[in-house]
């Protein structure tokens, strides 16, 4: 499958060949739909959380005695029923949301949607992707150059480097990723998938064991 490559001005250089078993597989929605749910669902964060009876503190006596007094029975002041006791049935930071997929149906969804993004001239591949220093406005002008101009991008990089992740942390519709850390969720979360050619190495390397 050949796939133009464009250099940092945005000029269309040459071709490169895209590995037919990683660009070229079949759609399947309702495997990409179970990945995409298991990600949100192990990304989820719990914050609520209210005491029950037993965090409450105080209540450790009996507020009166059992019988003789012509008020209802009480054994806390703790009780759920008194202001400032525990809550019943409240959120709790104990509930679990985790859903486990096997591998290769998360490697297979991962491929279905880098095919998807190249059949849908959603993928850009660049010869290079460097910056001499750390500026934002150096990444903006590269970025400006290509079709993802103004639009949401994901930038993947074969490695790590420090500049370009400095450069475009400011810059609202842009997020880098490591190759190795490529998954459905943030692929579908971009319009654009932007990544040098080196990255396709990477991918193969990393995807296709």
């Amino acid at each position: 499958m050949k796939y133009p490559v464009y250099n940092q001005k945005g000029e269309e250089v040459k071709n490169t060949l895209l590995p037919k078993e990683i660009f070229d597989v079949k759609e399947n929605p309702d495997l990409i739909y179970q990945v995409v749910v298991s990600q949100m669902a192990n990304r989820r964060r719990i914050s609520a959380h209210t005491k029950d009876r037993s965090e409450v503190r105080g209540g450790g006596r009996k507020p009166w005695q059992q019988k003789g007094t012509g008020r209802a029975r009480a054994g806390s002041i703790r009780s759920p029923i008194w202001k400032g006791g525990g809550v019943t049935f409240g959120p709790r930071k104990e509930k679990k949301f985790k859903k486990i997929i096997p591998k290769k149906i998360k490697r297979k969804a991962l491929f279905m949607v880098l095919a998807a993004k190249a059949k849908e001239n959603l993928l850009i591949i660049s010869d290079k992707l460097k910056i001499e220093k750390p500026k934002t406005k150096e990444i903006f002008k590269i970025l400006k150059k290509f079709p993802c101009q103004g639009k949401n991008c994901l930038v993947a990089l074969p490695s790590i480097d420090k500049n370009l992740i400095l450069a475009a942390r400011n810059l609202p519709k842009i997020k880098i990723i490591e190759a190795r850390n490529l998954n459905c969720l943030d692929l579908l979360s971009f319009k654009y998938l932007l990544m040098p050619k080196e990255t396709i190495k990477i991918i193969k390397e990393t995807f296709r064991k």
